[in-house]
This record gives structure tokens, C-alpha cells and sequence, in this order.
């Protein structure tokens, strides 16, 4: 592993000592949503990106971060760390062991190292120059998406269509009309199942920076493809297109474009 990639495993081994002590017990939570609308964060979420960003001080104080819970430190710099600390924030106080660490390393304006870690599982997804790999119980095993090159073979996931407006519902239920199987609620984790080979396609809408620069470099070095509704690379407008095998990407396309901002 490169030196990034290591401290990336360092930062996702500092958030689940944190966070993990918490889950299914008892901590303070507000919510930050508007009216009408349920945006819950928890003494977890905050405690967990505090404690990564001390480790990124000390060990990189020219590096910048950007982060769900603090905001943003320098988010020009060169090397920039994404940080959300705990993406499923919903899962994790419903006592559902779906909710992920989420860590990325951007260079250069593009995520190169990315974590998706699962404290209860022990798992940590890595993706960076040197490759992808699952990381559990002190082992590491290759990641590789698997090949499906036909839509009606997929299994595709989504946390949950009320995140799509009504144009993104239509052109979604399109493509879970042609897919073979469906899941939803699985929040970062799916993303993390493509890189594994047992997802096929993941699309959601409405994600920030945080939500999926850690899954670029995962699913990329795993073989698969990250892109926005357009098919071009990620970017602000929070529509996020994942795949294990390329081919199924422009069959997907089809309808998701017509949704596209």
C-alpha cells in the first residue's frame, strides 16, 4: 500500500474506535433538517470526524479537509481529505448495522485513496494506485466487481427513491423496471458490494462531495465505473451512477439522462 492508503486505513481504524461504541447505545442526537424535513446527526457522527481530523493535523497540517459535521479547511489545497463520518446516520440510530465511515483522499482535484469502513463487520474497503481490497481481521482479500453486461441480469440498489424528484423517480423506476432484482436501505454500503462483485448497479441522487468521493477510488480500482447521470465524471450535482461492469452503464443511461442536471 501506498503511504496515503495506510494513513487512510489509520483514519477508517480511528473512526470505527469512536463511533462503534455508540451504536445501539446511548448518545445525544439532533436534527439539522428544515421543516418538513428529518436530517439527524448524532455525538457519533461528530465525535468520529473530530478524531479524524486531529490525526490529519497532526500527521499532514498543510493538507486540507472538507467534512459533513465541520466544514471546510483549506479545500484547495493540493491534497484534500473528504470526510463523512458516518454516512447512514439514519441506519445507525434505527440499530441497523448498514451505516459506513466514509474517507477520501482528493489530489489534485480527483479522489486517489478511498475507505469505505463497516465497524460492526470489521470491514474496511480499500481502493487507491495500489489496487482494491477488503481488509478484515488482520487479512486482506483482492476486490473485483463482477461482469454483467445486460441491465435485465442486474441487481441494481438505491437507499431510497423519495431521494429522486419526480423526473429522477420516473427515469429510476425505468431502470428497476429492466433490472432483475432491486434493494434498497443500504445507504454507502452498497457502493461497497459493487466493488465486491455482489451489486451490480447503485444510482442515487442529491449526494454531496462527502457522500461519494470515497467510493470513486474503490469501485474504479475494483474494475467498475463511478459517473453522474450524464455519464461524465461526478460532480456537484449529486447524481451518482455506479457500476461493476462498463456495459450495463450506457443501458442505464438511456433513461437516467433524460433526468440529468
Amino acid at each position: 500500500m501506498t503511504e496515503f492508503e495506510l494513513f487512510a486505513v489509520d483514519l477508517a481504524r480511528e473512526a470505527a474506535r469512536v463511533s462503534l461504541p455508540y451504536f445501539r447505545g446511548a448518545y445525544e442526537e439532533s436534527d439539522k433538517g428544515g421543516p418538513g424535513a428529518f436530517d439527524p446527526v448524532t455525538q457519533a457522527d461528530q465525535e468520529a470526524e473530530a478524531a479524524i481530523r486531529r490525526l490529519i493535523a497532526a500527521r499532514y497540517p498543510d493538507h486540507g479537509v472538507i467534512g459533513e459535521e465541520y466544514g471546510e479547511d483549506r479545500p484547495d489545497a493540493e491534497h484534500v481529505w473528504i470526510l463523512d463520518p458516518i454516512d447512514g446516520t439514519r441506519a445507525f440510530i434505527a440499530g441497523l448495522p448498514l451505516w459506513t465511515n466514509l474517507i477520501a483522499l482528493r489530489t489534485g482535484g480527483r479522489p486517489t485513496v478511498g475507505v469505505i469502513g463497516q465497524p460492526c463487520l470489521d470491514e474496511i474497503f480499500l481502493g487507491g494506485p495500489s489496487g482494491a481490497r477488503l481488509l478484515k481481521a488482520g487479512g486482506e482479500t483482492p476486490l473485483a466487481v463482477r461482469p454483467c453486461p445486460r441491465l435485465n441480469d442486474a441487481l441494481i440498489a438505491t437507499t431510497d427513491p423519495d431521494m429522486f424528484t419526480g423526473a429522477e423517480l420516473g427515469a429510476w423506476t425505468q431502470v428497476r423496471a429492466a433490472a432483475r432484482l432491486a434493494r434498497l436501505g443500504c445507504d454507502a454500503y452498497a457502493y461497497a458490494m459493487v466493488a465486491a462483485g455482489r451489486i451490480d448497479l447503485v444510482a442515487e441522487s442529491g449526494l454531496k462531495v462527502w457522500d461519494w468521493s470515497a467510493l470513486v477510488p474503490v469501485i474504479e480500482a475494483a474494475g467498475g465505473a463511478v459517473s453522474n447521470w450524464r455519464g461524465e465524471a461526478p460532480d456537484g450535482g449529486g447524481q451518482i451512477l455506479a457500476v461493476g461492469d462498463v456495459g450495463i452503464r450506457e443501458q442505464a443511461l438511456v433513461t437516467l439522462r433524460r433526468a440529468a442536471i
